[in-house]
């Protein structure tokens, strides 16, 4: 069961990270700044931050007029949700 806290923890992590990344891009968007590589704010989403990268799409209205982002992301969402159940399947069952 130990195993399974750090999995969560993990899990809260990089969808907090995840999240920051999107609201400082869409920050930097609006100022006309040095932007957040779309590479990065992807890779985010695969390691399991999927969650909130969507979370901050729609919060932030950031991305989602771009339809391969979204495309993109939603795979993402779809791969961080079979590792999570496959993860949790391996440590609890």
């Amino acid at each position: 069961m130990n195993k399974l806290k750090y999995v969560i923890v993990y899990f809260v992590l990089i969808n907090v990270v995840s999240f920051i990344l999107f609201l400082a891009d869409k920050e930097k968007a609006k100022r006309d700044k040095w932007r957040i590589r779309e590479s990065t704010l992807h890779m985010t989403s695969f390691l399991g931050g999927a969650f909130g990268s969507i979370a901050a799409m729609v919060l932030f209205h950031h991305k989602i007029r771009k339809p391969l982002f979204v495309i993109i992301t939603i795979i993402a969402l779809i791969f961080s949700i079979f590792i999570y159940y496959n993860l949790y399947a391996f440590l609890v069952l």
